[in-house]
């Protein structure tokens, strides 16, 4: 199975991007993260055309999840379960398919509103973590993917690219980011490539693209009976290179 996890960056921008993706590397399932619209505004219509059905937890001009998938799937949260009912942040969608759990999170900046914004991320980190123990706890098979906005170790990160202070990499986040790979999942990227610099966003300013001056902060984490049948986790570097791109490229993980 193919599972994929793309921050597009605007899917009315990208919808063209997304689809001629979707025609070359035939995931089973891709979530999508920032496509900033409502669900009536998302374009499900083209990507059914390709035979995938969209399920889509939309925020007007912010924020934003869904998936795509071309196998059944059924949906099991459209939230992060602990958050307030109330909370308007579109960022989070779960799903049961083939025999497993998929969540996919576009996890909370945490750079935005000063302190308040980085407490935000932090709980939203400690409720993430939280729904995974007690799946694993359940002996689900899990795989986590989207873009989590932390850069685990100096290693992922290009020098210069963030400050000390930024939220991506401080202490705060990375601690919260073990936690889940300490409660039993693993990093499926660097399970693959454990060493080097493998980004998966590279800012439109400052030339960061042509200068290699990246950041991985898009991630899948899998729960061990999934790793263990790990073929394949890279980021798709061509998608960086077309017109227009999206500042993240997908990242494809392909489990036996």
């Amino acid at each position: 199975m193919k599972i994929a996890t793309w921050n597009v960056n605007s899917i009315r921008q990208r919808e063209g991007h997304v689809a001629r993706w979707l025609e070359r590397r035939q995931p089973d399932l891709l979530f999508l993260q920032e496509i900033k619209c409502e669900a009536p505004a998302f374009p499900a219509l083209t990507f059914e055309a390709l035979g995938y059905k969209a399920e889509v937890v939309g925020q007007k001009s912010y924020n934003g999840v869904a998936v795509l998938s071309r196998v059944p799937f059924t949906v099991v949260h459209r939230a992060l379960p602990g958050l307030p009912e109330d909370d308007p942040q579109a960022r989070y969608i779960e799903v049961e398919t083939g025999g497993m759990t998929a969540i996919g999170i576009y996890l909370p900046n945490g750079n935005s509103r000063g302190e308040e914004g980085f407490a935000y991320k932090l709980r939203w980190m400690d409720l993430l973590a939280e729904r995974i123990e007690g799946l694993l706890a359940a002996d689900a098979s899990v795989i986590v993917l989207g873009d989590f906005n932390v850069a685990p170790t100096d290693e992922d990160y290009a020098k210069g690219a963030l400050s000390p202070t930024d939220a991506l990499v401080r202490p705060e986040s990375r601690a919260r980011l073990r936690r889940m790979v300490w409660a039993g999942m693993t990093d499926a990227i660097r399970a693959m490539t454990p060493t080097g610099a493998v980004y998966t966003f590279w800012d439109y300013q400052a030339a960061a693209w042509e200068r290699n001056s990246g950041l991985r902060i898009d991630h899948a984490l899998l729960s061990a009976d999934l790793a263990e049948r790990l073929v394949s986790a890279a980021p798709d570097r061509m998608e960086r290179e077309q017109p227009q791109p999206s500042d993240h490229v997908p990242v494809m993980v392909e489990i036996a």
